[in-house]
């Protein structure tokens, strides 16, 4: 039944009624439309359909400078340390928190994310980072933030600092000019690697929520959506550590590059673990060591089997990936290097640029979970 009804208030006269008065017409006159309580305030149609199409306008407007307010906004710079989180003052209103310390204060305005990868970088790769902002990694802020939205993953080169004041201006020009940084309170030096990858995950885990942490060199061709799927899987360990694994004899001769200082405490053979170029772990693994004192861990010369001992040590799940140490390009490849002649491209400022043009490379589809 209808809310309202109309009805007509005019009556017709029948064909014996009494002639009509002299004030109407002789003429036939067309019978009136019927009355309706609302026929003085109906809106015509015209103005109507205006007014829907203003306001369609103006939302359309509202929600284009929203969208144009957020995308004018730059990526923030990481620092540690001392120096300032500028990531919680990019994603929300709040004041930006200080990094120091052990303590786990300030964890809750972290973003979530499936995973966080931290290219490691130095000083003099210059090179290299320009070619990975040339290939698989945008140049821009805004490209970069297209990126982490279509894969979970967040992604920044890792840096520490140095005494020099020149290289200092000069990454500071580089910062200002990519916002693709994550500055971490270390010495960066060749030696000290293990100190700096440690101070990375900690640096991580205080800035991000993230399910996985990703320790990756700038010389290494990745698929950042294949990796994406990868780290979606189901996993029955909470604690995993998913890498390329390897075993090989300890070298023990200081005149060769692979020296180990404490090789007298492994023995003759290393013990399982991931090649360095790239590996992953769990956040509950990141967790422990983010909780953990600098001086409590023991720093082995090389970062990989420093890193190896420590998962042997917490009782992780080892996850061998082939798929992340790939020599050639393949339909399954989520990062390419040259396994096993160097440890990670060989000459890769150029190498990186030669893997991008190829298809397979590049523009092959994504494989399902289940096929990585």
């Amino acid at each position: 039944m209808p809310l309202f009804s109309h009805r007509s208030s005019a009556s017709s006269g029948s064909a014996g009624s009494a002639p009509l008065p002299s004030f109407y017409s002789a003429k036939p006159v067309k019978p009136s439309k019927p009355f309706s309580a609302f026929s003085s305030t109906r809106i015509p149609w015209p103005i109507l359909v205006f007014s829907l199409l203003c306001l369609l306008i103006g939302l359309a407007g509202t929600l284009f400078a929203l969208s144009a307010i957020r995308r004018n906004q730059p990526l923030p710079i990481f620092r540690c340390g001392t120096s300032e989180d500028t990531f919680r003052s990019f994603y929300s209103s709040s004041d930006s928190g200080k990094l120091g310390g052990d303590s786990n204060k300030g964890l809750v305005d972290r973003p979530k994310l499936l995973g966080f990868v931290g290219i490691q970088t130095g000083f003099e790769s210059g090179e290299r980072r320009s070619a990975l902002r040339s290939t698989w990694f945008p140049s821009d802020p805004d490209g970069l933030l297209r990126l982490e939205q279509a894969t979970g993953l967040g992604f920044r080169f890792v840096i520490g600092k140095s005494k020099d004041v020149k290289k200092m201006a000069m990454l500071e020009k580089e910062i200002e000019k990519y916002r693709d940084f994550m500055l971490i309170d270390v010495e960066e030096e060749y030696l000290k690697l293990p100190y700096k990858t440690l101070a990375f995950f900690k640096a991580a885990f205080k800035l991000f929520e993230a399910d996985y942490y990703v320790k990756a060199d700038d010389d290494i061709y990745l698929r950042p959506d294949r990796l994406a799927t990868l780290l979606a899987k189901e996993r029955s360990y909470s604690m995993t550590y998913i890498g390329c694994m390897k075993k090989g004899p300890v070298i023990t001769d200081p005149k060769l590059k692979w020296y180990e200082k404490s090789g007298h405490l492994i023995g003759n053979e290393y013990f399982l673990h991931a090649y360095g170029p790239i590996y992953v772990l769990s956040a509950e693994v990141v967790a422990s060591l983010a909780a953990a004192r600098n001086d409590s861990l023991r720093m082995f010369n090389n970062e990989d089997v420093t890193i190896g001992s420590w998962m042997l040590a917490m009782n992780v799940h080892h996850e061998d990936n082939r798929a992340i140490c790939d020599p050639r390009c393949t339909p399954t490849s989520i990062a390419v290097w040259d396994i096993p002649r160097c440890s990670g491209l060989c000459n890769p400022a150029s190498k990186l640029k030669e893997l991008h043009k190829i298809g397979m490379c590049s523009k092959s589809p994504t494989l399902p979970p289940d096929d990585i």
